[in-house]
């Protein structure tokens, strides 16, 4: 008799739900001491994780919640950082980098950007971050 498919969702499976990179959840979030055990039985070569249990960790270390920006505000740094939690020196490497967009509004001496460019911002950055704890 032949056994039928592990109930769960491998790792590969779990990426795809999320909208995340298979490797992400392997390398980094797979590896998280809250992260839960596998189910005893495998799918094929691959272990297999309780979907629940899966989506708890998520929501409570890896899911950012949404930052509340008004979009044709302007946010200074220090602002985005209060709101957000990136920090104002994390901003201002970034966009000596390119992985930030210009301030839409550099009149003042301090740069300013439209919440809708931070919030367009934001959803292109990695989600992963560390716990308070760890």
């Amino acid at each position: 008799m032949v056994k039928p498919p592990a109930e769960g969702e491998t790792l590969r499976e779990i990426a795809a739900r999320h909208g995340r990179a298979y490797n992400t959840l392997r390398n980094q979030w797979s590896r998280h001491p809250d992260w839960p055990d596998p189910l005893p039985e495998k799918r094929g070569r691959s272990y297999v994780y309780d979907p629940a249990a899966v989506d708890r960790v998520i929501a409570q270390h890896f899911a950012r919640e949404a930052a509340k920006l008004e979009p044709r505000r302007l946010y200074t740094a220090r602002e985005i950082e209060a709101l957000t939690g990136v920090t104002a020196a994390t901003i201002r490497a970034d966009v000596t980098r390119g992985r930030w967009p210009a301030p839409d509004d550099t009149a003042q001496r301090a740069h300013r950007w439209y919440g809708e460019t931070v919030t367009t911002a934001l959803t292109a950055r990695r989600g992963y971050r560390r716990s308070a704890e760890g």
